[in-house]
């Protein structure tokens, strides 16, 4: 781990990239990284489609969660903590 990046720039890495795995339908992946309205937009659609549309999140949420994850630490950091790369 780079030096530049803050002590907490790995464990939020893996926490999203978990939650995005695990959770990723409710937008629990956007929450922990400080986005609500993406978080809000995919809590919303599996939940007023009564999950109809909850496996199109589910699937949205394991792909970030793995895209998180497989990135290097300050890859990670610099795109979505510092830049706020909200989407993909």
């Amino acid at each position: 781990m780079s030096r530049d990046l803050p002590q907490e720039a790995h464990s939020k890495k893996m926490l999203a990239g978990l939650l995005g795995i695990f959770l990723g339908g409710f937008g629990a992946h956007k929450f922990a990284l400080g986005y609500t309205t993406p978080g809000v937009i995919m809590l919303l659609v599996s939940v007023l489609t009564c999950t109809a549309l909850y496996p199109i999140m589910a699937i949205i949420g394991l792909v970030e969660g793995i895209m998180y994850l497989t990135k290097p630490d300050e890859e990670f950091y610099n795109t979505y903590v510092r830049n706020k790369k909200e989407w993909f």
